[in-house]
């Protein structure tokens, strides 16, 4: 899981997110490509809100389908066609996300890449990894086993 960091010397964070989330060496790394409002056919959906909840769903099956969830989100960078709609995106993420806070980046945007699209998120997520003291033990495990044979 990632840790969430908000540095004493920036300014606390101005929506549910993390200024800082840090993995540690070693973590599998999942990159969500950009999720929009459309439904398993790939129909777009009517309505900025019904966009915003299929986004989320589809960022959360991309989840699921790399063993990983909500708790797995490193960064999210959501793009809206209209800053009218900043409220109920964050509404509609907080319904999906719950407590958690990655790091994130909001950007509005003259059009995304079909006119019917009004919002696409994409997001990183990782898990697992050791620590810079846990590697040490593994190493000295790995030598008394031995060097690997090749066959």
């Amino acid at each position: 899981m990632p840790k969430r960091i908000n540095p004493p010397a920036v300014h606390s964070p101005g929506g549910r997110y993390s200024h800082v989330a840090a993995m540690p060496s070693g973590a599998r790394w999942l990159h969500i490509s950009g999720q929009v409002g459309q439904d398993q056919s790939g129909k777009a959906l009517e309505g900025f809100a019904a966009q915003a909840d299929q986004t989320w769903r589809n960022v959360l099956a991309c989840l699921a389908a790399g063993g990983m969830g909500p708790a797995d989100l490193v960064k999210v960078t959501v793009y809206l066609v209209e800053a009218s709609d900043i409220p109920v995106s964050r509404e509609i993420r907080a319904r999906h996300l719950g407590t958690v806070l990655p790091a994130s980046t909001l950007v509005v945007v003259k059009q995304l890449a079909s006119p019917a699209w009004l919002i696409e998120v994409e997001a990183i997520a990782a898990r697992g990894g050791g620590t810079a003291k846990a590697r040490p033990a593994a190493r000295k495990a790995a030598a008394r086993k031995g060097p690997k044979r090749r066959r």
